[in-house]
């Protein structure tokens, strides 16, 4: 979706009740304290009572036409102006946030807030909220934030504030387990399938990306159907990997089983309307996670993998090998069980993609659980190139173009950051991403990374960090090549300027502390 800041920028959405109450008590008090008038005085002024402006002010009540005319008799204003929806330009950036669909859209309860307490701080402090929106405002126009990108983001912070882990989801998931598939059994491409048809009523269909190249980026289409027995119809990418479509289909599943009406139609968005429909694909592909990987026989298999005395790169491979699953997919699942379920809660999951032979790496998704260091967004600046996640790219490339490799590689380290000395496990895998690219683009790999803050919960869960001497790589890093005082760093591929220009500044304020 190309549109900027969509949330903010929708001056002809009409206003609900609640936010014209609000709009209305935002000007009545702004126009008081501009004439420096007490809400007593007021009062004394249009013959109301000081407790029924005060609930106005805080856009709880609406004046009847009547009391409006008395209330600018006081403040010798017109009726007109006063019951405008044209708004000062302090109240501005107030007017555009209940003009837009965000108040209604993004449903502030999940965050813990009512929206009758945001709208009372929007009506107590209107020139400081004022201030914060438009900020909020010319940052986002900055980067050009787009909807998805804010939605997205919004749904991580919900993600990371529960751990990525929703107890409804998983029992909704083993009730249709139980329902469905007895036993320990896997779920089987072949019934989903069935169960699409026959329980669902939706049709299942193929598109050739080589035909159709514009839906090349796409793995699935769901078009609904109306006047006929069926739902909709799955269009499949052709392309997909076995794994793939069993995820693609599981998540269609999860949609229907859920009853999730308001979805996207596209595996891939093209175009977001509403954070619940950003949130219910969330719900969806959370359930196909949790019916594909279970997480009883997960707990189980977790717990055979950490309790061997030395770490194994194919063992590891070998047990997301056992689910039928991508390496993120598992990655993510455990993400939602391994707080849960291990107390291990300081972690966080990022992903890379490369293009071989060529130097920059994208970071293309990435979740927090843990608040301390890891792996964000960067604006001109270059990731460290001793990160594990970096570094096994590079070796994937080198083994595709020289050794006609076309697996997975997995690789674990321990990495203590140069500043502040925070050690973290991570285990990495790198896979090829697309190599049957439809749309003339180079092939690129993936890296998918599980990042473990040490302390002493990690030791106690995982045995081979208990042993020495450890079985895996130990390496001391930083966050980028601009902000890195390793100056010997062989891998280094920009210099420190934000370094340089933070001790500056330092010694500028030392020097400046001297002067008498």
């Amino acid at each position: 979706m190309s549109v900027s800041l969509s949330p903010f920028n929708h001056p002809h959405v009409s206003l609900s009740s609640d936010h014209i109450r609000l709009l209305f008590g935002l000007k009545l008090r702004q126009l008081r304290l501009e004439k420096g008038i007490s809400v007593s005085e007021l009062a004394q002024r249009s013959g109301l009572a000081i407790s029924y402006i005060s609930e106005i002010e805080k856009g709880r009540k609406y004046p009847k036409a009547d009391k409006i005319s008395s209330l600018a008799g006081a403040l010798d204003v017109d009726y007109d102006t006063l019951v405008s929806l044209k708004v000062s330009k302090k109240l501005a950036p107030i007017a555009d946030l209940l003009r837009s669909k965000f108040l209604t859209e993004i449903p502030l309860e999940l965050f813990g807030i009512d929206p009758s307490d945001l709208l009372e701080l929007l009506a107590g402090a209107p020139d400081k909220v004022s201030a914060m929106i438009r900020t909020f405002m010319d940052i986002a126009l900055s980067y050009n934030m787009s909807v998805e990108r804010l939605y997205m983001t919004m749904l991580r912070s919900y993600q990371e504030i529960n751990d990525n882990h929703f107890d409804d989801i998983e029992a909704e998931a083993l009730r249709f387990l139980n329902e469905y598939v007895p036993g320990n059994q896997a779920v089987s491409v072949s019934l989903l399938t069935n169960l699409l048809k026959t329980r669902f009523n939706v049709n299942i269909a193929l598109f050739d990306p080589a035909v159709q190249p514009e839906l090349g980026s796409l793995r699935s289409v769901f078009r609904p159907e109306s006047g006929t027995s069926a739902r909709g119809t799955l269009h499949l990418n052709t392309t997909l990997s076995a794994a793939q479509q069993q995820y693609v289909m599981a998540r269609e599943v999860g949609f229907q089983y859920l009853n999730l009406k308001n979805r996207p139609y596209t595996y891939s968005y093209v175009e977001v309307d509403s954070f619940e429909q950003v949130f219910n694909n969330y719900k969806a592909s959370y359930f196909a996670g949790a019916v594909l990987i279970r997480r009883d026989v997960l707990v189980e298999r977790l717990t055979e993998l950490f309790a061997h005395d030395t770490w194994n790169n194919e063992r590891f491979l070998h047990l997301i090998e056992s689910f039928g699953a991508t390496p993120e997919r598992f990655f993510y699942r455990l993400s939602n069980v391994l707080p849960r379920d291990f107390g291990i809660d300081q972690l966080f999951f990022y992903r890379f993609n490369h293009t071989p032979g060529h130097t920059t790496f994208a970071l293309t998704k990435e979740m927090h659980l843990s608040r301390q260091q890891g792996p964000r967004g960067m604006v001109d600046e270059h990731f460290c190139r001793r990160w594990v996640a970096l570094t096994i790219l590079q070796e994937l490339g080198f083994m595709q173009m020289h050794k006609g490799f076309t697996g997975s590689l997995c690789q674990a380290q321990l990495s203590t950051y140069a500043d502040t000395g925070n050690t973290f496990l991570i285990i990495s895998v790198a896979h090829p991403h697309r190599t049957d690219r439809t749309d003339g683009s180079a092939a690129q790999n993936m890296s998918v990374s599980m990042c473990f803050a040490v302390n002493d919960t990690l030791r106690s869960k995982m045995k081979f960090l208990q042993k020495t001497p450890l079985s895996i790589t130990e390496r001391t890093v930083n966050e980028a090549c601009e902000r890195c005082g390793i100056f010997d760093c062989r891998e280094r591929v920009a210099p420190p300027t934000v370094l340089q220009k933070k001790r500056q500044t330092e010694a500028m304020k030392a020097s400046v502390s001297h002067l008498s």
